[in-house]
């Protein structure tokens, strides 16, 4: 397996521009600190931050090359995947202990391109029911225009 790997990074870099080689570094830069146990591989490879409160989280991703489409702004599945990371962390502090959550409804509303520096994405709780906890979250650009409007519904498991 490390054979194949280093046969991939070698390939990769034989031709790659520089915007490629950021793309790599960050690839591997978020490899790294999830091996080091922080966070997911999806939080690390795309840079989120997370603030969490009571009902509340506010995530922000730097925009990159990653991150974009062919289009050069924010890919529609990586808006998703950040309004689902913030509004399930959100969830999660209304969550009763020996609970974890999981999203079972997710609906999106895309408003305007994602472009910018940086994508901030906001979520509280709207309803927290004793099967299921609703939340709102809503994804910004640093000028402030909202890209997208989510809600969803996060299903309470109970830990094993």
């Amino acid at each position: 397996m490390k054979k194949k790997i280093y046969s991939l990074i070698e390939q990769s870099l034989e031709k790659a521009t520089e915007k490629d080689l950021e793309v790599l570094e960050q690839l591997l830069k978020g490899y790294l600190e999830k091996r080091e146990g922080n966070g997911t591989y999806i939080g690390r490879l795309f840079q989120l931050e997370r603030e969490i409160e009571e009902n509340e989280c506010v995530v922000r991703m730097p925009i990159t090359d990653l991150s974009n489409n062919s289009l050069n702004i924010v890919h529609g599945g990586v808006t998703a995947t950040v309004l689902d990371s913030a509004m399930g962390s959100a969830a999660y502090t209304a969550t009763p202990e020996g609970y974890a959550t999981v999203t079972s409804n997710l609906n999106i509303h895309y408003i305007a391109p994602g472009t910018g520096d940086e994508l901030t994405v906001k979520a509280r709780v709207l309803h927290k029911g004793s099967k299921t906890i609703v939340v709102e979250g809503e994804a910004l650009r640093a000028d402030g225009k909202k890209v997208a409007h989510a809600t969803g519904t996060f299903f309470l498991l109970k830990k094993k």
